[in-house]
């Protein structure tokens, strides 16, 4: 896309501090990091989301998220990881490209952990909720299945 700043990062037309690329992908500091080595991987092919990203570049941008994980692992021995997707702007994501977030964490860096997101359980019964999200995930792979 044209005007995205994240594509224009893929293409080289704004420097970034790039760590790890390859035909796909392509991951770099972020400008404001929560913790040490916070990198953002993104797809070098537009996809405003998750559900924009083509099937067959889901697996390649994982694939680089985890080779990422573990040499921040190497280089930084955090206690773990915070790993995360901001969809759409309700949920914090200001750039209008699919990108993972990979944060290193250590104690008493006063994060939390995704629990500590959202507080909006639903009313409804677990079986009830699983019964309209299966029926949808049915119809999806219905759908793919006959493309």
């Amino acid at each position: 896309m044209e005007d995205c700043l994240f594509c224009k990062i893929a293409r080289k037309e704004i420097p970034s501090e790039v760590v790890y690329e390859d035909e796909w992908s392509l991951g770099f500091l972020d400008l404001h990091p929560l913790s040490i080595g916070h990198t953002l991987v993104i797809p070098k092919q537009h996809a405003e989301n998750i559900i924009d990203l083509p099937d067959e570049l889901v697996g390649k941008l994982f694939g680089a998220v985890k080779l990422i994980t573990e040499a921040m692992n190497n280089a930084f021995k955090p206690r773990g990881f915070t790993i995360g997707i901001n969809h759409g702007r309700i949920s914090g994501q200001l750039v209008d490209h699919l990108h993972v977030h990979i944060i290193t964490r250590y104690d008493g860096d006063n994060g939390g952990s995704i629990h500590s997101v959202v507080k909006n359980p639903p009313r409804e019964p677990l079986e009830q909720v699983r019964s309209e999200l299966k029926k949808a995930v049915d119809s999806l792979q219905s759908k793919k299945n006959k493309e």
